[in-house]
């Protein structure tokens, strides 16, 4: 279990080393990250949470989010456009 707050201040998610399986909930989904307009929500600690805690699990990590389909670290790593150093123009 680890402790990733942003979405909400106490969101934990759960890990299983041994299957590469990550019940990320609320966190991150493919190709977005969690709400953290809440109160007590906060963007910063949601991607700092994300870059320090989960994106060092490993590229073949999956996870299962809350909503959408599954994805990878790997993949959300190079694509997920909330985890690149400069936010695009839209």
């Amino acid at each position: 279990m680890l402790h990733c707050p942003g979405h909400t201040p106490g969101h934990v998610v759960f890990f299983d080393e041994q299957s590469q399986l990550l019940i990320s909930g609320d966190v991150i989904f493919k190709g977005g990250v969690g709400r953290s307009d809440f109160p007590r929500g906060d963007h910063t600690q949601l991607i700092d949470a994300i870059k320090r805690k989960l994106l060092p699990l490993g590229d073949d990590v999956t996870f299962i989010p809350g909503h959408g389909p599954l994805s990878t670290l790997g993949y959300e790593r190079l694509h997920n456009p909330f985890l690149q150093d400069e936010m695009p123009v839209w």
